[in-house]
């Protein structure tokens, strides 16, 4: 049996490859677990994620807290919010195949779009809220 968590990352990563608001906002698949050496900005990174039991008295479930991470050096917060916004939409209430669990909801939580201490990265953060419950 897979993971939920993992299952529900890859579900989002292939979501988000496949989806081409994000993709041409990104320049191309720019999304990272790992963000690799020679990466060009915008990217999108997964950042952190948090699972929960969620169980019933009759169903095993979990709830998952997933953060993305959008990185831009464009010179302003439009590109981040553009790519955040594109993301929100990609991602909010769509139906996800998972291996070996169902996903009952995934919802968007919130979004942010900061400057970086090193005064030229903006910095956006998408986070999502999911249910996930065992074949």
């Amino acid at each position: 049996m897979t993971d939920a968590a993992s299952s529900l990352q890859q579900g989002i990563y292939q979501t988000l490859t496949a989806a081409n608001t994000v993709t041409d906002l990104l320049g191309g698949p720019n999304v990272f677990d790992h963000v690799p050496a020679n990466a060009r900005l915008p990217y999108l990174t997964i950042g952190q994620s948090v699972t929960r039991d969620w169980s019933t008295g009759t169903e095993g479930g979990s709830e998952h807290i997933v953060t993305l991470h959008a990185w831009s050096r464009a010179g302003g917060r439009k590109e981040v919010l553009a790519i955040t916004g594109a993301v929100r939409d990609a991602l909010h209430d769509i139906a996800i195949s998972l291996a070996d669990h169902n996903l009952v909801n995934l919802r968007y939580d919130f979004s942010q779009g900061r400057r970086d201490p090193d005064g030229e990265t903006w910095h956006g953060l998408v986070r999502f809220r999911a249910v996930t419950e065992a074949n």
